[in-house]
C-alpha cells in the first residue's frame, strides 16, 4: 500500500512505523525491503523489484547502490528449527560507501555479509551463499562471507559460506569462491577460485573517489 504514495511521503512511514533510519537523500524504488532495521545513509539506492525480507538489518552506506530484481533472504534467527550450534548468527547485509550491487543477484544473508567500501557486485546472477549441508555432521550450518573494500565480482560468480575477499581485489567471472583469501591487489579466478596474478597498486579502479564506473 505504501506504493501508493510519493517517496517523501513513504519515508517518513517507514522511518516513523517501523524505526527505519532512511536518510532525506535516500531513496527505494519501487520494492519490497522489510528487514528488522534498516539504514541508510546519504545518497544510498535501491531500485525497482527488489525483494529484502527475513534479515535482522540492512545497512548502506553513503552513495551506496543496490540495483533491480535483487534477492535477498536468510533462514530467519528468530527461527529454531535449525542452525542451533549457531545460537548467536547475525544475519544482516553491511554494504559500505559508494558500493554497488547491481541487477538479478542472490544473497543468503543466513549469516553475516559484509562489502566494503567501493566495492561492486557486477554483472548478474552471482549468489552469495553463506549457509549449506555439513554431511559430516548431517546438519545446516552456516558461516559469514566478507568482501573487502575497493574489490570487483565479476558476473555469475559464487560466494560459498566462510569465503573472503581481501581489500583491492578482483574475481573473475564465473568464479567460485570458497575458502578465505587476505592478500591485497591479486586476481581470483577459476572453479575453485585461486590466486592468477598480482594487480598493479596504481589500477585507477583502486584510487577513484566515487563509486560510480562510467
Amino acid at each position: 500500500m505504501l506504493w501508493l504514495f510519493p517517496w517523501t511521503i513513504r519515508r517518513i512511514i517507514l522511518n516513523r512505523l517501523f524505526g527505519y533510519k532512511i536518510s532525506q537523500q535516500a531513496r527505494i524504488g519501487y520494492s519490497i525491503v522489510i528487514p528488522g532495521k534498516l539504514e541508510m545513509l546519504a545518497g544510498a539506492r535501491i531500485g525497482h523489484l527488489t525483494m529484502c525480507k527475513n534479515i535482522n538489518l540492512l545497512r548502506m552506506g553513503v552513495s551506496s547502490h543496490l540495483g533491480n530484481f535483487n534477492w535477498i533472504s536468510a533462514f530467519p534467527s528468530w527461527n529454531k528449527s535449525s542452525f542451533i550450534h549457531r545460537s548467536n548468527r547475525d544475519t544482516s547485509l553491511i554494504i559500505g560507501d559508494h558500493t554497488a550491487i547491481t541487477h538479478r543477484h542472490l544473497i543468503d544473508c543466513t549469516d553475516k555479509i559484509t562489502i566494503g567500501d567501493f566495492s561492486t557486485i557486477a554483472g548478474n546472477h552471482s549468489y552469495l551463499l553463506t549457509h549449506s549441508i555439513d554431511i559430516l555432521e548431517s546438519r545446516q550450518d552456516c558461516k559469514p562471507i566478507q568482501i573487502g573494500s575497493y574489490c570487483l565480482v565479476g558476473t555469475t560468480s559464487v560466494l560459498l559460506p566462510g569465503s573472503s575477499l581481501g581489500d583491492y581485489c578482483v574475481l573473475g567471472a564465473n568464479s567460485l569462491l570458497n575458502k578465505s583469501y587476505t592478500e591485497r591487489y591479486c586476481l581470483y579466478g577459476g572453479v575453485p577460485a585461486v590466486m592468477i596474478k598480482e594487480i598493479p597498486k596504481d589500477a585507477k579502479y583502486f584510487t577513484r573517489k566515487t563509486g560510480y564506473v562510467n
